[in-house]
């Protein structure tokens, strides 16, 4: 099998037929399907009933039309919906118990060092990390969550310190001035729950709890987005060809402007079913960032909105092609062509590859430009 999925391994030469012959004074069909799935394409022909004895690889009576056999670039492109937007949402949830003092109103953004939120008018701060907060961090404590606490005191202008996975003294001392600066006790330990990481500046998406209520560990207070303008798109798994992180896309805005994107994160998804007796669905859910300046200025016109995005997942330049109508199933296994010349036709064996727009690029003995392949009707 090649890469594609089918097999093309097909004996060299002219003796080949078909594994069923045809007879076209009785019936003629060939219907050609042609499957995508996984990043292949499996082609498959479906020959009527009629038979003939075997002859040497010659058809016999022509075919009711042909097609020629032309050289040029097939690319394997695909339109797929998709949602300008910010991205996926996560929520934030309060650590401590207490009255909320303070919250965001949404579509608010925050940046390291500013309150997300705050709790009897003590702030929970955001700062920027991939690790959630887990544990209260003082002196003597070691792991990744120092160093993302030391990375951020240290973007913050706070020093004393030396960033690495060592809560140290020096630590604790940028610590009190923190908090000092917050207008909270000096103790140089950071609490669970005063501290939210998240991979960078947010967005609030949603309010869960309004100003005044009362809040519990574990109790959601808002949702956020990141504050840049991306596009969602999920694809179904067969489509998985498509889905390669760093791969180039094209980005149709909602006024039909045209923009260049990249798929940044690729993940596998499983979507509810509506209701009782519907399954969950696998999906898989890219994010394509916007690329270019241009781009960027030309997305914020709109909030949200429906997207078109154009993948190409493949492309052969200069390659002979012919439509996938004209492939024949061989007997001893692969694909061939109906050649025909002038009165008389021929079976060639031929090895496809890439499959795209109704089209196959094919080699084989023989096989050149020009040349006139047959079709069904």
């Amino acid at each position: 099998m090649n890469e594609r999925g089918v097999d093309p391994s097909a004996p060299a030469g002219e003796g080949t037929v078909p594994r069923r012959g045809r007879q076209r004074r009785a019936r003629h069909a060939a219907v050609v399907l042609v499957v995508m799935a996984a990043g292949s394409a499996l082609a498959f022909a479906l020959l009527d009933s009629g038979g003939r004895g075997e002859d040497g690889g010659q058809a016999g009576e022509l075919p009711p039309r042909t097609a020629p056999v032309t050289r040029g670039t097939l690319n394997d492109a695909q339109r797929e919906d998709g949602e300008l937007g910010y991205g996926s949402t996560a929520g934030a949830v309060s650590r401590v118990a207490g009255t909320l003092t303070a919250v965001p109103s949404a579509g608010a953004e925050v940046t390291r060092g500013r309150a997300l939120f705050t709790v009897d008018d003590r702030p929970v701060t955001l700062m920027y990390g991939s690790m959630p907060a887990y544990r209260a961090l003082k002196a003597g404590t070691e792991g990744k969550d120092v160093e993302q606490l030391e990375k951020n005191l240290d973007a913050l202008g706070y020093g004393g310190f030396t960033v690495d996975r060592e809560y140290t003294t020096g630590t604790a001392a940028a610590v009190g001035q923190w908090q000092e600066d917050l207008g909270l006790t000096e103790t140089g330990v950071v609490d669970l729950g005063r501290v939210v990481f998240a991979d960078g500046a947010v967005r609030v998406d949603g309010v869960s709890a309004a100003k005044g209520e009362q809040t519990a560990p574990g109790q959601e207070v808002l949702t956020y987005t990141g504050t840049t303008k991306v596009v969602s798109v999920d694809l179904d798994p067969g489509d998985q060809r498509l889905a390669e992180e760093d791969a180039a896309v094209g980005v149709v805005l909602p006024d039909g402007r045209e923009v260049g994107g990249v798929i940044d994160k690729v993940s596998t998804v499983i979507e509810e079913g509506d209701g009782p007796d519907e399954q969950a669905q696998t999906k898989i859910r890219l994010v394509v960032k916007l690329k270019g300046a241009k781009a960027v200025k030309a997305a914020a016109a709109f909030d949200l909105g429906a997207v078109g995005v154009d993948f190409t997942a493949g492309e052969r330049e200069g390659v002979l092609t012919v439509p996938v109508a004209a492939l024949l199933t061989l007997a001893e296994g692969g694909f061939g062509v109906e050649v025909v010349e002038g009165s008389t036709s021929r079976y060639v064996p031929v090895t496809t590859g890439l499959f795209a727009d109704g089209r196959v690029e094919i080699t084989g003995d023989g096989i050149t430009e020009g040349l006139k392949v047959g079709m069904p009707k």
